[in-house]
């Protein structure tokens, strides 16, 4: 089962739920007689939490944030095994067993671990630390030029001619860029709220669900996982952002996140999955009013 733009808290029903589900497993063999030995069981445990965070949540994590789970793992591992001294005995057993060689098999075992252990962790330091491409010759742009159209779940989109449908009055009309200042500081959850701000309430309950865990709750590009990035994501209260763009040029990068980047981006992209692929068109319109709304800025129009 693919895990798709999972959100922590249920994540952490999920792995919890295994988690039961694995102790209870575990507590009927040991009444069968037939329990998994802590050292093992500690493993498979380490094991599949590895697996949910690498290779079932998507889209994927950075590596920084899969290294701190996995300690966090680790740690809980560690405390669950010591918290009875009979749960503390049974997984150190076989550690001991092979440390000292009691007998020929964990002999073998030691001979082969203190070989094949240190290989490992060179070549897994090696890889950590080699560069993952050449240093390239050319600059990256932070923000590249934008293709003429795009494609968003099969709708075309020309970027110069293309306008938010939601930044309208409560008339329908289209509000041109600047007009929109008077909903500024306004209170989208006030009952009579205009329909513009209504979009802008809208747009910000997909922007805290998705986006704010990297953008930030003030949009300033310090959420809980900026600093897991490099670059980090972008600092949208900053003038140098959003307020130096298109509409549309906001539409595009967020509906093809880094992914979509041309070759001037690379190499270090931007981190941002391709949202296209979670939200609909009409969720991507709304966050972008609400970001332009939240700091105070205007998209910069074509002219």
């Amino acid at each position: 089962m693919w895990i798709d733009g999972i959100q922590p808290m249920e994540l952490l029903f999920v792995i919890t739920l295994v988690a039961l589900a694995y102790v209870g497993i575990n507590y009927m063999l040991k009444k069968a007689g037939r329990g998994i030995p802590a050292f093992p069981q500690s493993i498979l445990i380490w094991l599949g939490a590895y697996s949910v965070f690498k290779y079932v949540l998507t889209p994927p994590i950075p590596s920084a944030l899969l290294y701190t789970y996995m300690g966090l793992v680790t740690l809980v591992i560690f405390l669950f095994i010591s918290s009875t001294e009979q749960g503390w005995t049974d997984f150190k057993r076989p550690i001991l067993n092979t440390v000292m060689a009691v007998n020929p098999m964990y002999r073998q075992v030691r001979n082969v671990t203190f070989v094949v252990l240190p290989l490992l962790i060179g070549y897994g330091t090696f890889s950590f630390i080699v560069p993952a491409f050449d240093e390239p010759i050319e600059l990256r742009t932070v923000h590249p030029a934008p293709p003429a159209a795009v494609t968003v779940r099969g709708q075309n989109f020309t970027l110069q001619t293309a306008r938010n449908p939601f930044r309208v009055d409560d008339q329908g009309n289209y509000l041109e860029v600047g007009k929109e200042e008077k909903y500024f500081g306004k209170n989208p959850f006030a009952p009579d709220a205009p329909k513009y701000l209504q979009y802008v309430r809208e747009g910000g309950g997909i922007f805290f669900q998705n986006c704010h865990f990297c953008h930030g709750d003030n949009l300033n590009g310090r959420g809980m996982f900026a600093f897991a990035f490099n670059p980090i994501p972008a600092n949208f209260s900053d003038p140098g952002t959003i307020a130096q763009l298109q509409d549309t040029f906001v539409f595009w990068r967020i509906s093809k996140g880094g992914p979509g980047l041309p070759r001037e981006g690379f190499p270090w992209a931007s981190a941002m999955p391709p949202w296209e692929e979670h939200l609909t068109t009409d969720e991507i319109w709304k966050v972008n009013m609400f970001e332009y709304w939240h700091t105070g800025f205007f998209p910069r129009t074509w002219d």
